[in-house]
């Protein structure tokens, strides 16, 4: 049997087509629950509604919460699901499996445009003609690579026009980090030549570096450079060190992905490991944990990992080995041929993408030693987690003795203002639920008043946020809009256990004044927290608590004012750039208003982002156009 439908919606499923495309399902406030591929739309939303009972408990719930559904055909499954990745990361529905929700992962970036090519880090990829290699799955392993690699490859880092003819280079060059096309040590061919054994080296291709090195290792003792000679023997050792910690996974010296993954038992996670093989030898691995998965097919559940994996990933080999096949395996190795297609160096070189399971020793060894290591993960993860909650515990009983509280603190919000000179004067809410930030309930302030003289004031700001905040939490709904509308939101309605406000006996005096026009005083503790001895001050008590220096109470009022202090600065520098920005925008010769709104919404108001464009990424935004993108550059 089959859960009853609303007339509206089965017509909506009957008016499917017979085409490949995109799927998408809302809820009754319109929102995005879940997006889904189909080589045959009309099949494939149909199977929801039928057979429930063979249904897992997640898709049931899933299909009792759809209320609408739209779709958008395509050529072929292959675009559909490239379109379906685009949608999950526009989106994030609650329904489908995430990579990860709202972080991208970095890259290191070779500036291959340029006639002496840098090195970045960069979290975006663009077709501007650099080399991109990664993704990492943090930053810290792109700065351990660049670290191990540079002693190798030394790179430029300043900001010099190179000519060739400075009088002197850098200290870089002195510990050598650096080659100094500067002074001339090394010309354009040279240098582009080192850059690319540090491409060779991040594709895995070590030996035909290192093969590089040793050729003009012995160019140079030829010619009786003996120096430059030294320096490319002491490169050759480093990269010889580095290779020697690569792990052999095969004797063939195949370029594959190895993808093992491990469920929690009991939980609701999975793991996924992947190896990254090349030339035989395993040259890194990257971890990632998708939550929310206990009740997903395993074949599915795989697919959508490869599907939102590589797709953030430039470099892909030719063969990726699996633990089992994943759903729609020859759709995704389609659309992993067509990728891969894009990158390959010559025209002979085969594009082909394989999926593949263990079909030897040595695979399966590696596929083993994968899934361990995802085992390993989840481990881990759960081992940091209920470390974590032991101390979160233990930090909110001391708040609760130390301030003499009923109960420990569940809910802990702080406030502190941010300000320049009284220009663009911000507020922040933090909140932590349980120890743990809780980031969906964060609020930020635009602070509108003045104080008393009409001049900026932090005590003024402090008592505008507060009070914003708490009339909220206890103003009835009743038939004004603007009164519901602002008890839509269920967070306002919460009260916490226990209000901070960054500073001392000042601030702590505007919060009573606050909580006692609104009647809260008895219902809401309230602290001051010094920004010297980080003392905390409560109303009514001349001394203040000092709490033990490794106490973990302490711990987390500091972690809890720190994230609020950095929450409200980031927040007052967004709405400074915006200002600058829009001000210099303003006086670029050929930006109007609706190209400076096209800027700011492609570069979404980050000022540096537009800065460091390209005139080619600036002529790229709707509305612009080469001249004008040069204009806009020569003025910034």
């Amino acid at each position: 049997m089959s859960e009853p439908i609303s007339d509206a919606l089965q017509a909506r499923i009957d008016s499917l087509p017979l085409n490949p495309g995109v799927y998408i399902y809302r809820d009754g406030r319109a929102q995005v629950i879940y997006v889904g591929k189909a080589k045959v739309l009309r099949a494939r939303v149909r199977s929801y509604f039928q057979n429930a009972a063979q249904h897992t408990i997640k898709t049931r719930r899933l299909v009792a919460d759809i209320v609408d559904l739209e779709w958008i055909i395509v050529p072929t499954e292959v675009d559909a699901l490239v379109l379906e990745n685009t949608l999950i990361k526009r989106y994030q529905p609650r329904y489908n499996v995430l990579l990860k929700d709202d972080k991208t992962y970095p890259y290191i970036k070779i500036h291959w445009q340029d006639d002496f090519p840098k090195v970045s880090v960069t979290r975006k990829v663009f077709k501007d003609g650099g080399g991109y290699y990664g993704p990492y799955t943090s930053a810290f392993t792109v700065r351990q690579t660049l670290d191990n690699l540079r002693r190798v490859f030394p790179y430029l880092t300043c900001n010099r026009e190179i000519t060739g003819q400075d009088p002197r280079a850098c200290l870089y060059y002195d510990i050598k980090l650096c080659v100094a096309p500067c002074i001339g040590v090394v010309d354009r061919e040279e240098y582009r030549t080192v850059m690319q054994g540090l491409a060779d080296f991040l594709e895995g291709r070590s030996d035909e570096a290192i093969a590089a090195l040793d050729a003009r290792m012995r160019k140079a003792a030829q010619a009786l450079h003996f120096e430059r000679a030294a320096m490319y023997r002491d490169q050759i050792k480093l990269a010889q060190r580095l290779v020697a910690q690569q792990q052999v996974i095969s004797h063939y010296l195949v370029d594959q992905d190895v993808i093992a993954f491990a469920s929690d038992e009991g939980g609701d996670e999975t793991a996924f490991q992947v190896f990254l093989v090349r030339r035989g030898k395993l040259i890194g691995r990257e971890s990632f944990v998708l939550p929310h998965t206990r009740e997903d097919d395993r074949a599915e559940l795989l697919a959508a990992f490869l599907s939102q994996f590589y797709d953030q990933v430039t470099l892909i080999p030719p063969e990726i080995v699996l633990p089992i096949e994943p759903a729609d395996g020859e759709v995704i190795a389609q659309w992993l041929t067509e990728k891969r297609r894009v990158h390959i160096d010559g025209d002979d070189a085969d594009p082909a993408v394989r999926l593949t399971q263990p079909a030897d020793e040595e695979t399966t060894k590696a596929m083993a030693l994968a899934e361990s290591n995802a085992f390993e993960a989840l481990r881990t993860l759960r081992a940091v987690r209920e470390a974590d909650k032991s101390k979160q515990v233990l930090a909110l009983q001391e708040l609760q003795n130390a301030l003499g509280l009923e109960t420990p603190p569940g809910r802990i919000e702080c406030y502190d203002i941010s300000t320049l000179q009284g220009t663009n004067t911000v507020g922040s809410m933090v909140v932590f639920a349980e120890g743990t930030p809780r980031k969906s309930d964060y609020r930020r302030f635009k602070i509108r008043g003045r104080g008393s003289q009409g001049e900026p004031d932090d005590f003024a700001s402090m008592r505008e946020m507060l009070r914003r905040r708490f009339r909220r939490a206890v103003e009835p709904q009743g038939d004004d809009p603007g009164a519901k509308a602002r008890q839509s939101n269920a967070a306002w309605a919460v009260l916490p256990d226990l209000v901070i406000v960054d500073g001392g006996k000042g601030q702590l005096g505007v919060a009573v004044e606050v909580l006692k026009e609104f009647d809260l005083l008895d219902q809401v503790p309230v602290v001051g927290l010094a920004k010297q001895r980080e003392e905390l001050f409560q109303p009514g008590k001349r001394t203040s608590i000092l709490l033990p220096r490794d106490s973990e109470g302490l711990y987390l009022v500091q972690r809890i004012r720190d994230e609020t202090h950095r929450t409200a600065i980031t927040y007052h520098r967004n709405q400074r750039s915006k200002t600058g920005l829009a001000s210099t925008l303003e006086t670029a010769p050929g930006i109007g208003p609706k190209r400076r709104q096209a800027l700011l919404k492609a570069f979404e108001g980050d000022v540096a982002a537009i800065k460091a464009a390209s005139v080619e990424q600036l002529a790229a935004v709707p509305g612009m156009t080469v001249a004008a993108a040069q204009a806009l550059k020569e003025h910034l």
